[in-house]
């Protein structure tokens, strides 16, 4: 919601748009951090109380930026609101500790579309919000639907909820490890600006390495740790990750990058104003993903998460091969992308979360999801910085590469996918 009102955000608070752009990096950042501790913590404190101090974060966080004098506070604010990104991994785990697999399923594909912003609608009413009020009140808007959801758990989610683990909570690891998530996030982000071997891009890749070698010494060593390394390396976990991570690396910049490009390109491409390439290009998908990812969910419950994952990455690496083939048809392009509303934001992307919440190890239920929610937006940074500079080249071989490239890296998730072992329940074991 917040992205249309960035420009109204930099007049009011009199700033120019490149510092006020950190509105939306941070609280993505703060999201990729919250997930995994927040999400963690719940298994030592319960899905309910954590949901309570999530849905406060918020609040906390919305009330900063409702009030800000300046952007300094209005970041702040958002950092506070990122954090409770976690309310998404914690929901999963409370439907599948809730619900019977099947039913699981289902809801979990309704949340994947609420994740998703129901089709674009929020960022539509987003801005329609801070062209008639201010950017204010798109927080105001925030702030009571936060509200709503507190009692919302007070009423609904059951009491009896938990936890999940014995002993405390690893916050040793879970600060080695939001270190390492940062600097990874940094890193993404600086190597299409910057340089990918640029000193300010090497200095957040070696801090990264260094904190997830750290972050292993940490773990080995804890009586509960935030993930157990035989965990991390057993093909029940970094298979997934892996996916994730390499799905959204290629068909998410596919379809919010290179083809957007593409589309509002004159001279070698289909050249759409802003708003016609978005409502041809990113609504469909998008619309369509809406209804496509409840039926996947219920799918997936009855026939089984992996080989509906790998139906939908088979799908999807097909459609992107036609338009790395066709790139200079408008309709083949078309059809394509809203094919992929299909394949990828309604098959891969619900049982991507879906597996991140049925492969977590039983004593750390909450893990995974957190993690693998931390995955989604390396994911999406990474495929955006590697085919940028291809892409933004404006010409033809250029778009053909950047395709091409995806369509390697769709390749390479497909792979990943066959290398997912399912987790044997315990008492199976």
């Amino acid at each position: 919601m917040i992205t249309p009102a960035l420009p109204d955000i930099a007049a009011q608070l009199g700033e120019d748009i490149g510092r006020v752009s950190q509105v939306s990096s941070l609280f993505f950042v703060a999201g990729a951090v919250g997930g995994v501790v927040l999400g963690r913590w719940s298994d030592f404190i319960g899905r309910k109380r954590a949901l309570f101090i999530v849905l406060g974060i918020l609040s906390l966080g919305t009330l900063l930026c409702i009030f800000a004098p300046n952007l300094t506070v209005l970041l702040i604010g958002r950092v506070l609101q990122g954090a409770s990104s976690a309310a998404f991994q914690l929901a999963y785990v409370i439907l599948s500790e809730s619900l019977s697999a099947k039913v699981f399923g289902t809801t979990l594909g309704i949340i994947t579309a609420v994740n998703g912003g129901v089709g674009g609608v929020d960022g539509y009413i987003g801005g329609l919000l801070s062209e008639a009020f201010g950017f204010r009140s798109i927080f105001v808007v925030i702030f009571i639907v936060g509200l709503i959801a507190i009692v919302c758990v007070a009423r609904v989610i059951p009491a009896t909820q938990v936890s999940a683990s014995s002993g405390k909570m690893d916050w040793w690891g879970a600060a080695v490890l939001s270190i390492a998530l940062i600097c990874v996030t940094y890193f993404v982000s600086s190597g299409p600006s910057a340089g990918w071997l640029a000193p300010v891009t090497l200095l957040f890749l070696a801090g990264a390495v260094a904190s997830l070698v750290a972050f292993w010494v940490v773990e080995k060593r804890r009586a509960t740790p935030l993930i157990a390394v035989e965990h991390l390396r057993s093909r029940q976990v970094w298979p997934v990750l892996a996916t994730t991570v390499l799905t959204l690396s290629s068909v998410f910049a596919v379809i919010n990058f290179t083809v957007v490009l593409l589309s509002q390109d004159g001279t070698h491409g289909f050249g759409l104003d802003a708003a016609t390439a978005a409502l041809l290009f990113l609504a469909p998908p998008a619309l369509i993903g809406v209804f496509a990812a409840p039926m996947s969910g219920w799918l997936a419950g009855r026939r089984g998460w992996i080989p509906v994952l790998r139906v939908g990455m088979i799908a999807c690496l097909v459609l992107l091969v036609v338009i790395a083939l066709l790139p200079q048809s408008f309709w083949v392009v078309f059809a394509m992308i809203a094919l992929l509303g299909i394949t990828y934001n309604g098959i891969v992307l619900t049982t991507i979360n879906g597996l991140g919440v049925v492969q977590s190890p039983a004593e750390a239920p909450a893990a995974l999801p957190g993690l693998n929610g931390s995955a989604f937006g390396i994911g999406a940074g990474l495929g955006i910085g590697i085919v940028a500079p291809f892409a933004a080249q404006g010409t033809p071989g250029g778009y053909v590469t950047a395709l091409w490239i995806s369509v390697g890296i769709t390749a390479l998730a497909l792979i990943t996918s066959f290398l997912i072992r399912p987790r044997v329940p315990v008492d199976a074991s």
